[in-house]
């Protein structure tokens, strides 16, 4: 199976064109966070949505943890999806899907240690896809994605063969480890940002050979 490709980070309509172009499936759109690369207004992901094609995805990526909150927040924006980058703690998933349905829900896991498999099953029965990452919840100041590092693989295999949802690999994915990436973990998609980019600008060089080695 092909997977997915997601381009996180997006900072403009010409950044989005250009992931759309080389085959992007879905666009992440940052919202506010407490650290990491990519963050833009509320006004620039509504805008940079309201111009991307079906069946293109965008994703708004919130570091909101209330359903109350997190539904605010999409209603701003108006994305296809959200992107859940932090655990929540007030409300619930189906509460999120009631407010918005057609809305689809991804929770990010940040693959730790064993814990979080158990963690990322249990998830999976409550929401549309999963995407594993390399981010760190529990620090004094979050870092809750756009870290450019790789985590244990072998415990996001143990993810992706025993979840009910589709489940997408981030965390320090480049051209040139893309392939043992996918043979590996077998991921539905890939989540990427900083490893198509050059001084944090979209770079057509690397995104050529960055969907290159994952489709070829």
């Amino acid at each position: 199976m092909i997977p997915r490709i997601k381009i996180c980070c997006i900072s403009s309509i010409e950044e989005a064109k250009l992931a759309i172009h080389f085959g992007a499936s879905a666009l992440g759109l940052v919202g506010k966070m407490p650290s990491g690369p990519g963050i833009i207004t509320d006004e620039l992901i509504y805008t940079i949505a309201q111009q991307v094609p079906p069946p293109v995805g965008t994703f708004l990526l919130t570091s909101e943890t209330s359903a109350e909150s997190i539904i605010a927040h999409h209603q701003k924006v108006s994305t296809t999806t959200i992107q859940i980058v932090d655990a929540l703690k007030d409300g619930t998933w189906q509460q999120i899907k009631n407010a918005l349905p057609g809305i689809k829900l991804v929770q990010v896991i940040h693959v730790l240690d064993e814990r979080s498999v158990d963690e990322a099953i249990a998830l999976s029965e409550q929401v549309d896809a999963l995407l594993l990452d390399s981010g760190n919840p529990h620090l004094k100041i979050k870092i809750l994605g756009g870290t450019g590092h790789v985590h244990d693989w072998s415990l996001s295999r143990k993810i992706v063969e025993q979840s009910k949802v589709p489940v997408f690999l981030a965390g320090g994915l480049n051209a040139g480890n893309v392939k043992q990436a996918i043979d590996t973990v077998q991921p539905y998609g890939l989540d990427l940002c900083s490893g198509v980019r050059t001084d944090k600008k979209l770079d057509p060089v690397k995104l050529e050979a960055f969907f290159n080695a994952a489709l070829g």
